[in-house]
Order: C-alpha cells, then sequence, then structure tokens
C-alpha cells in the first residue's frame, strides 16, 4: 500500500531549491559552569531525503530535536524549516513529530486517539474521517482501532505513535528512535512506511542507536559527539571512505596443499590466512589484492563462493569517531 502526501504550498513558495531543515552554528546552554548540550552546531537537510542523527547518549542529540520541533530555544545560532525561521502555524502544519516515548492517551481507543489529534492539527468533518482510516490502514492496526491502547502490544503504540505524527500529512517528518524496544515485524513496517514516504517526497530526519537501521534507511547521516557533529554526510560516500584493507573469501573446495604457500608469494597482497575453505587477506589496496588472489586460486583450480573486499559499517564509523580518541 502506497503512501499519499498532499502537497504543501508553503514548500512550493518556499522554493524546492531550500533545504527543508537548516541548522545553523547552533549553542545550547543549560548553564555557564558545564559544557554546553550544543557547541556551535550546523547540518543541512535537503529536501526529499531520510536524514540520520546518531551519537551516544549524551551526544545532544534529543536537544537538536526539542530545538527543531520548537520545544527549545537556542542560545545562539539559527534554525529554519523551509526557509522560515519560526515556528508559524503554516510551518507548523507542514511539521510532523513522532516522539521517543509514545505521545498516546492509553485510556482511549486507537481511533479516538487520531481523531483527537487530527483535530489539534485543525482537521474535521469528513477530511479527519479520511484521515483516520488511512492512517489505521498505514498503522496497519485496523482490526485493533477500538480497542482502548493501554491494551496495544509495545509493536501496536509504536505504530499508532507513528501515523499520529503522520495524521495532517506533514512535508517534513522528525522521529527520536521510532523503532526503540518493538517487535520485528513493527520495526519492518515501520520500515517500509518511511520508504514509503520518502518516494511519497517527504522529508524524514530520525535519530536511531541501530547503526544497521541507520545503513539500511538513511541517505545522509550526522554522527554527533559531545554537542558537535564529528562526522556528516553520505551514507555510501562514509562507507566507502573508511573501508579497511580486509579481504574474506569462501571457496568452493578444500584448497590444495601448495595453495597457501603460492598465495603467500603475492606482491600485493598482505597478511594471508587459510582456513579450510575460508581464506582473509590484508591488503594496502584490496581490489588490486583481490584479482591477484582471484586468478592464483583460478591457477589452482578453486572456485569462488562468495567474496567481501574493503569491509565498511556505519558501526564501525560510529565507533571511530565517538570513542575515546574521537576526532572533534
Amino acid at each position: 500500500m502506497g503512501i499519499a502526501c498532499a502537497p504543501s504550498a508553503l514548500g512550493t513558495a518556499a522554493g524546492a531549491d531550500l533545504p527543508a531543515i537548516e541548522v545553523r552554528n547552533i549553542t545550547k546552554r543549560f548553564r555557564d559552569d558545564v559544557p554546553p548540550a550544543l557547541d556551535d552546531l550546523s547540518i543541512v537537510v535537503p529536501q526529499g531525503v531520510i536524514y540520520g542523527i546518531l551519537g551516544p547518549n549524551g551526544a545532544g542529540k534529543t536537544t537538536l530535536l526539542s530545538i527543531l520541533c520548537g520545544l527549545l530555544k537556542p542560545t545562539a545560532g539559527t534554525v529554519r524549516l523551509a526557509g522560515h525561521e519560526t515556528l508559524s502555524p503554516e510551518v507548523k502544519r507542514m511539521l510532523g513529530v513522532v516522539p521517543q516515548e509514545p505521545a498516546i492517551y492509553p485510556t482511549l481507543t486507537g481511533r479516538e486517539n487520531l481523531e483527537y489529534f487530527g483535530r489539534m492539527q485543525g482537521l474535521r468533518g469528513s477530511r479527519l474521517a479520511e484521515r483516520i482510516e488511512a492512517c489505521l490502514q498505514i498503522a496497519e492496526i485496523g482490526d485493533q482501532a477500538d480497542r482502548r491502547v493501554e491494551h496495544y502490544s509495545g509493536g501496536y503504540k509504536r505504530r499508532l505513535n507513528l501515523v499520529i505524527g503522520l495524521i495532517h500529512e506533514p512535508r517534513i517528518l522528525i522521529l527520536d528512535e521510532p523503532t526503540v524496544a518493538i517487535d520485528p515485524h513493527s520495526r519492518s513496517l515501520i520500515h517500509q512506511r518511511l520508504r514509503e514516504l520518502h518516494a511519497a517526497g517527504v522529508t524524514i530526519l530520525l535519530t536511531t542507536h541501530y547503526m544497521e537501521e541507520a545503513e539500511q534507511l538513511c541517505h545522509q547521516v550526522a554522527i554527533m559527539s559531545r554537542g558537535r557533529v564529528a562526522v556528516e554526510g553520505d551514507v555510501h560516500a562514509l562507507l566507502a571512505r573508511h573501508r579497511d584493507d580486509s579481504i574474506q573469501i569462501s571457496l568452493d573446495r578444500d584448497p590444495p596443499s601448495n595453495l597457501a604457500q603460492a598465495l603467500q608469494g603475492l606482491p600485493s597482497v598482505g597478511d594471508v590466512n587459510l582456513s579450510g575453505r575460508c581464506l582473509t587477506a590484508t591488503a594496502p589496496h584490496p581490489l588490486e589484492a583481490t584479482l591477484a588472489l582471484l586468478q592464483t586460486l583460478g591457477e589452482h583450480g578453486v572456485g569462488v563462493e562468495s567474496l567481501d573486499y574493503g569491509h565498511a559499517s556505519l558501526e564501525r564509523i560510529f565507533l571511530i569517531y565517538t570513542g575515546e580518541d574521537a576526532r572533534p
């Protein structure tokens, strides 16, 4: 099922070339005698992308989201949503927020929650009824719509929490840990809905502690450490930049006894380890070394079942920039 979103007159007026979210030199101090929660932080979120904010606890992610949603004011710096510095009623209508703790009323039913929050967004009559039914379908909780939310599972509460943020068809969606502590089916459903929203043109900014989730969903990320952006950029570019020098090859048969010696003699290959049908190696230029390894394997009558070289992951990058040796 696809997700349709109404076009935003505000977005059109602001210009398609303007960033959806623009944070410039934000500092937030709660007390003068402690380091700032945010320290001269800047990020730019283009329209129509899924942008991830990553960082350990205490990095300033929640403070940043609170400022974007208008719950806190920065000590210094500026925030613009679609080119607007103030959260006017028009800007608020284009913004959807999904908090980490479900903002739902447990003694109301799922349908009643949607009706309440829809009315808070100015929806009435047939339009409100249409959006309630659409949101129940998006969340796949129609069979639970008239049950009190206190009886929902954790996954169903998360799904309802998501569509409450979508009830008014926002053009910018901000989510704080949208899949924390839920079952795999609900997590998969939320991932699918976020991809559908992206396909419909919605700009999505989310925080997550799940590096695999960020790697699967996000086009761009910013990794925060101690209130600042430690590294940011396109996910694929970051992974390419941080590839290591490892090579892993699974062989299709047991290797001949003379293969190990032949592999050790390759000039483009560093350390080589051959254990059963598993070959691992290191090389300063993995692609060049991989070609040499494959040629040598072929000469010894050995084929390849799988191959991976230059491994990289967001988790590894995250640890590099947020560990004790994290760069500022």
